[in-house]
């Protein structure tokens, strides 16, 4: 069994910012054309009301081709921990051997997890302003996910120049614009203190927030917005239905009363989603824009792509011979 620590995976991934968007490019084109098996994820969750917002999830998944790969996320979310200055989420992958079956790998699963998502975003951003790329970004939740989101537009958006920021918390804004500053010295960040103003004001949003119900619709938003919905549980179901709406996968991010999940029961069916990004990359379906109506990205965050750059760190991680190796941990 290899173990992999936290620092093993950021030696492993740090810089690699363009690898990783293509990797999860690639998943996302296997992931549509049938290649991958993905049950829905296990979320558990506790009785005690002092819980009430915490949770656990088990995302297991294997990814087909010519790299096939296959294990388990297994991450928590605990919201209080961001007020007493600790992370948020804490995450593990295990992997197994396709040969036999045997797990042959547990990775740290925060990094993993928290730059696969921000290369899903990013990737979304790029394919969905194609045509009119985005020279600022409205990030709306000042934490890792928005910081490693902007760390990853600007290898995906090279235009990119502005990164307004806004938080509840203004403090918190204040601070992160400081460590947006040191990670991507490339783009000016500022905090913002009218969100509805600052929604008109840029074409490209990012929501990564702890938000456990809707908050927010999109009635600012300029005719050409693009919204990188990846906390999934911020807009109302009145701002998904109004939306033009992109997602990674139906049937995992309409459940578990996202936003999406609410607007599918009051509509009562899955009519206002246009088209999965897998498709939209693999060219079997296209995306029109219409007037006035903003586009909505809203990745699920599927366990396939966390098993997917786990098996990269990890055979990189071997080449360079990282990590802690315990020999005895199955019998031989």
């Amino acid at each position: 069994m290899l173990i992999l620590r936290r620092t093993d995976v950021t030696d492993v991934l740090s810089g690699r910012e363009t690898e990783i968007i293509d990797l999860v490019a690639d998943t996302y084109r296997l992931h549509d054309a049938g290649q991958t098996s993905l049950p829905h994820s296990v979320f558990l969750r506790f009785p005690e009301e002092h819980h009430s917002r915490d949770r656990i999830i088990g995302l297991p998944a294997y990814r087909g081709g010519e790299r096939p790969a296959a294990g388990m996320k297994w991450i928590s979310s605990f919201p209080g921990n961001v007020a007493v200055g600790t992370d948020r989420a804490s995450a593990a992958v295990l992997l197994n051997s396709l040969e036999g079956g045997r797990p042959v790998a547990l990775v740290e699963g925060a990094v993993i997890s928290a730059r696969r998502t921000a290369a899903s975003a990013a990737l979304a951003a790029a394919e969905l302003t194609a045509e009119r790329p985005p020279a600022s970004v409205l990030l709306i939740g000042c934490g890792v996910i928005n910081l490693e989101i902007l760390r990853f537009l600007t290898a995906a958006l090279p235009g990119l120049r502005e990164a307004a920021l806004y938080d509840t918390d203004p403090a918190r804004a204040e601070a992160f614009a400081t460590r947006c500053a040191e990670t991507v010295p490339g783009v000016k960040a500022y905090p913002v203190s009218d969100l509805p103003a600052a929604l008109g004001a840029h074409r490209l949003v990012s929501l990564a927030t702890t938000a456990g119900t809707p908050h927010m619709d999109l009635s600012t938003c300029g005719p050409d917005t693009t919204v990188l919905h990846v906390s999934l549980r911020d807009l109302t179901a009145e701002a998904i239905l109004g939306a033009v709406n992109v997602v990674d996968d139906a049937d995992h991010v309409c459940r578990e009363r996202t936003s999406l999940d609410l607007a599918q029961r009051a509509a009562g069916n899955r009519d206002f989603i246009a088209a999965p990004i897998g498709a939209l990359l693999r060219g079997t379906a296209t995306l029109r824009r219409e007037p006035g109506r903003p586009v909505v990205y809203s990745p699920f965050g599927l366990g396939v792509l966390d098993v997917a750059l786990a098996e990269f760190v990890r055979e990189e991680a071997e080449r360079l011979g990282l990590g802690v190796r315990v020999d005895d941990f199955l019998p031989g």
